[in-house]
């Protein structure tokens, strides 16, 4: 599994809307990166709803959110509208980018990591657990610790 100091990887994937989104391409801006096992299930609905009632703040904040499972983009989809997800929902079929985070598990899911990817592109720091509240309160955390100046600055 990457670490913190390690850069993360790139990845281009398909998202409920049915555009691609790359983690390039987010550069310059800190980034929510969690992975989650499959979409519909009771604690992923929660942990992503979590981050759907906070994506707005997470944003004024220079933040952005990306969810990703092994689940279809027609899935994230209906995933999406039921957590109000405003931010993209990955859809790794292929399990090409839980398999470059080394966060695939045994069952051919995503193991549920977060990882939070400065400005930079580098992991700063890494969630692990079954659980989802310790995902959202460290978002919630860094959050508060952030002032939006530097989590919005360019690097």
């Amino acid at each position: 599994m990457v670490g913190v100091g390690d850069e993360a990887p790139d990845f281009h994937g398909a998202t409920q809307s049915g555009s691609t989104v790359t983690l390039a391409q987010l550069r310059g801006r800190p980034v929510i990166l969690f992975f989650y096992p499959k979409a519909n299930t009771a604690g992923y609905t929660l942990e992503t709803r979590g981050f759907a009632e906070h994506y707005p703040e997470l944003q004024r904040a220079g933040f952005e959110v990306i969810g990703v499972s092994v689940d279809s983009v027609e899935t994230q989809r209906g995933f999406a509208e039921k957590c109000h997800a405003a931010f993209p929902l990955v859809a790794d079929l292929d399990r090409a980018i839980a398999r470059q985070y080394g966060v695939l598990g045994f069952m051919g899911v995503a193991k549920r990591v977060t990882f939070f990817v400065g400005p930079a592109g580098r992991i700063e720091e890494v969630v692990e657990g079954m659980l989802p509240g310790p995902h959202l309160k460290r978002a919630l955390a860094r959050l508060k610790s952030t002032p939006a100046s530097a989590a919005a600055a360019s690097p």
